[in-house]
């Protein structure tokens, strides 16, 4: 009966051999090659990108500007050009607090921007364990930088996060000139906020400067399928200038724009609106307004060091609903294309795994068994040939997403001198290709879940979406999560540490305390 059952598996594993052998089978492997090559041509081109300004920061550093990571040219820190720098404020709408948020925070504030700086830390409530954290930490740096934390309130037409941006809006100094919204997860290089205004009075006509993460992940499944989750978008952001898309982790407009409410960023946003970058992006495209990424932006994310797999599916989620929210019928649209290419191409990924997979274990069990030579013969050694391509395929894809990695952890240790040396080493690349498979099988499922639920938790708040936007806020501390998803934040509570890394508030100070800038093999 034993012999029975392995024969029958055999011949069921034959059978579906032959079907991943068909035409149609065949055309789908293919694909699968395709969209492999395809992505490690487009992170070959962003690693290229992002090369060329380190190239370009060692260029100078030659040439005896030691400050090349905050400046291309160095008498661009003479006083008379930093006493004319236009006013900046940085608004950080906060949501619970987690083990990294202290370290983002001081990254955040103590930049090296020489003009007028104000820091607007946004929060829902005074008992948002953020609220502690951040008052300690403005004690300490209350003599020289210009920092408050606001108490925002409960939203009621739009998320919570949207609701907390246009409140420190509201509250920004009339002086400023460009304002900065930043994530909490966001670690800032000394000279970003500097790079980021550089290029907005260079180019009056941009309309949004963004960046983009590089993830740090802690070791789990999760941590790896939320950076290989990024990777693919990281190519967007790293043009070197003009981008279609925007990541609301980091984001640099003209604060007149919100003053005067123009193109409607204030009231598309605060009229149900659920992402702030989709709705500001899709402002952007309809008015025909520039959004460009400096290369200079990309910024470290470490993930939480506890970061499970449902908290990663929990992240997904929520990036799956963003294209259920919509501001125009033309930005419907978009969305639904981005919804069918992505969920086809995620499948379309996937599935040839699956086959070679199949392939594989039939040629083993072929041989393995001692079958006589025949017709399965050829198609074994198809099935083989085939997953023999896709493995080739997929070499080339993981090399090609490891070197834009080590050059982008070599830029952050050029942009970040002061701070510990980013390293390839904590890297598990085994766990980079699971985390591929994985999180391409899922997307396709999650994207099918929030456009038949239309709704979703985040940070404990249910939202409800009809056509495109917000039209229910359910708030309940027993029903909602405890912790948030990436940075693995206390949402409820009143928590926070006191700290002790202050080498950073020397630095805001003088710049003479600065040391020499080292060179790190990556």
């Amino acid at each position: 009966m034993e012999m029975w059952s392995l024969d029958s598996l055999d011949e069921l594993l034959f059978a579906a051999s032959r079907v991943c052998s068909s035409p149609v089978a065949l055309f789908i492997q293919i694909q699968g090659f395709i969209i492999c090559l395809v992505l490690a041509l487009g992170w070959a081109l962003a690693s290229h990108v992002r090369s060329q300004e380190i190239r370009r920061i060692k260029e100078n550093m030659r040439r005896g500007n030691s400050f090349a990571f905050l400046y291309q040219d160095i008498n661009d820190l003479e006083h008379t050009k930093q006493a004319n720098l236009p006013m900046v404020s940085v608004v950080m709408p906060l949501k619970g607090f987690g083990e990294h948020n202290l370290h983002n925070w001081r990254s955040q504030i103590t930049s090296l921007y020489g003009g007028p700086l104000e820091f607007l830390f946004v929060v829902e409530s005074s008992e948002d364990p953020a609220y502690t954290a951040v008052s300690r930490l403005l004690k300490e740096f209350e003599d020289t930088v210009d920092a408050k934390i606001i108490v925002a309130g409960l939203s009621t037409t739009c998320s919570q996060k949207i609701h907390n941006q246009l409140v420190g809006v509201e509250k920004m100094h009339k002086d400023s000139k460009y304002v900065l919204f930043l994530d909490d997860d966001v670690r800032l290089h000394p000279g970003s906020i500097g790079a980021l205004t550089a290029e907005m009075i260079k180019n009056p006509d941009i309309f949004i400067q963004t960046g983009y993460p590089l993830d740090l992940p802690s070791g789990s499944l999760g941590s790896y399928c939320i950076y290989e989750y990024h990777m693919p978008c990281s190519m967007g952001f790293a043009t070197g200038g003009k981008t279609f898309f925007l990541w609301g982790g980091c984001m640099m407009m003209h604060a007149d724009d919100f003053r005067t409410d123009h193109h409607g960023v204030v009231s598309q946003l605060r009229d149900g609106g659920y992402s702030d970058d989709m709705t500001l992006a899709a402002i952007a495209g309809a008015h025909k307004r520039l959004i460009t990424s400096p290369p200079v932006a990309v910024f470290p994310h470490p993930l939480a060091s506890d970061l499970s797999f449902g908290r990663y599916w929990n992240y997904l989620r929520k990036q799956t609903f963003v294209l259920e929210s919509y501001a125009t019928k033309v930005n419907w649209l978009m969305n639904r294309a981005l919804f069918s290419s992505h969920c086809y191409l995620s499948w379309g990924f996937a599935m040839p795994y699956i086959m070679s997979a199949i392939h594989v274990a039939a040629a083993l069990r072929f041989y393995s068994k001692g079958y006589s030579y025949g017709e399965n013969t050829a198609l074994r050694l198809h099935g083989l040939s085939t997953a023999a391509c896709h493995l080739i395929c997929t070499v080339i894809e993981l090399l090609s997403m490891w070197n834009l990695t080590r050059v982008e952890v070599h830029l952050c240790n050029l942009l970040s001198p002061e701070a510990s040396p980013l390293s390839l080493a904590s890297y598990n690349w085994c766990l980079v290709l699971i985390a591929m498979l994985v999180d391409n099988f899922l997307y396709p499922i999650s994207a099918f879940r929030s456009h038949f639920s239309q709704s979703i938790n985040w940070s404990g708040i249910r939202y409800h979406l009809r056509n495109g936007k917000i039209y229910k806020i359910e708030r309940s501390k027993d029903k909602g999560p405890k912790f948030t998803d990436l940075g693995g934040k206390h949402l409820y509570g009143k928590k926070g540490a006191p700290n002790h890394y202050c080498f950073l508030k020397s630095l805001c100070k003088s710049f003479g305390q600065w040391r020499q800038p080292k060179k790190y093999d990556v």
